[in-house]
């Protein structure tokens, strides 16, 4: 390997230029690009900063140049590609969902751990400062004991019927839209700051169209626009959870609020150099900045002065960062691997199951999220 990783990205939409601007940003090298085809892939090479185009992703995978692969194709494609990349002995970055299955992604899991391979999982909002800021002040005891976990994850992306995506297709996305692909960035963002874990869950899903548009003609929708939770923890707390793709003006709203019996802390992603703190005698708006932040995890991840904003790709620039010092022999603190996308995939399926059912649904729950670290080096347990 070289000294600094070099990636290898497969996939030339949206998500693959994110993933390339935080590879730059981390001082690395793009070696390779692939895509649907090799028209596609030369087409990103000088959009995603890439030395070469690849004709496919498994060519991709085998070359000698690339250290890191970065999965950020359609969600079915995830589990086939992550299990070429691991038996290469590569390093992982998958887009959520890890797999469509649940089974697809406890292979996965077991394999990477098995092959010793660094692997990650872009739960990115637990890089905002703000959100380093508060889980430090609940570990500390601001919060009291916490007791009311709630919150939302509204978008407008798909509010017309004729708004359409490979995501809709369930063959495609998986059989959970709204919550599998933003919900379960709350739950993992609720369980990495607060420490709790959801451990009952009953779940309502719905959609604003029945039909959306597909090549020029209405097609039936099988997948929700929304989802509607209510949860309780495995430390006493109950929560609730909104999710929508469908809320028109609310581009990216992912809000929480975790009250306990002293303080309450909230945090906004669209405004998001603010972490919010309420107690009965006052309330707090920390700007977020190296000077202003408190804690030690906090400052870390500020790297600007308050009142300059960082944003989702400044965090998906520390996330990329601190898997990379994951694949030079380092343990960052928090970061999201191939384990927190099996999580991903079971609270997806009791979603799933719960609204089905319409009852509740029991979630096993394990110690992941063990404070102070859930870094590669905590306890891997799962029942």
């Amino acid at each position: 390997m070289a000294s600094t990783p070099r990636a290898g990205i497969i996939g030339t939409g949206f998500m693959g230029t994110v993933h390339s601007h935080a590879v730059r940003a981390a001082g690395s090298t793009v070696s390779a690009v692939a895509g649907s085809s090799s028209a596609s892939a030369e087409a990103a090479v000088a959009r995603l900063g890439a030395q070469a185009a690849v004709g496919s992703p498994e060519a991709l995978i085998a070359r000698d140049d690339v250290d890191v692969v970065h999965i950020c194709t359609p969600n079915a494609t995830h589990a086939d590609l992550a299990r070429l990349a691991i038996a290469a002995g590569k390093a992982v970055i998958c887009e959520k969902p890890l797999a469509t299955t649940l089974e697809d992604a406890k292979e996965l899991t077991d394999i990477a751990e098995q092959a010793n391979v660094v692997t990650a999982v872009p739960f990115v909002y637990r890089f905002y400062p703000a959100v380093r800021e508060a889980r430090e002040r609940i570990h500390n005891g601001e919060a009291g004991r916490l007791w009311l976990l709630h919150g939302s994850y509204l978008q407008d992306w798909l509010a017309g019927a004729a708004a359409t995506n490979w995501r809709v297709d369930s063959r495609l996305g998986g059989a959970s839209r709204a919550f599998g692909d933003i919900g379960v960035h709350w739950c993992d963002l609720m369980e990495f700051t607060t420490g709790h874990r959801i451990s009952r869950i009953m779940a309502s899903t719905s959609r604003a169209h029945e039909q959306r548009e597909n090549l020029g003609q209405l097609s039936p929708v099988s997948t929700e626009d929304g989802a509607t939770l209510l949860f309780e923890t495995d430390k006493g707390a109950t929560g609730s959870l909104v999710v929508s793709q469908v809320s028109p003006g609310r581009k990216n709203r992912l809000w929480f609020s975790f009250d306990g019996t002293a303080a309450s802390f909230s945090f906004n992603q669209e405004t998001p150099d603010t972490l919010h703190i309420g107690r009965v005698d006052s309330t707090s708006h920390i700007p977020v900045g190296p000077e202003t932040l408190s804690t030690p995890g906090g400052r870390h991840y500020a790297k600007l002065p308050a009142g300059h904003p960082q944003g989702y790709q400044d965090s998906f620039n520390a996330f990329v960062a601190d898997t990379y010092a994951a694949v030079q022999g380092h343990e960052p603190e928090g970061l999201p691997t191939f384990r927190d996308g099996l999580r991903a995939a079971l609270l997806t399926d009791a979603v799933v199951t719960s609204a089905a059912r319409q009852s509740w649904v029991d979630v096993p729950t394990g110690n992941l999220f063990d404070f102070p670290s859930s870094s590669p080096a905590v306890e891997r347990q799962m029942q």
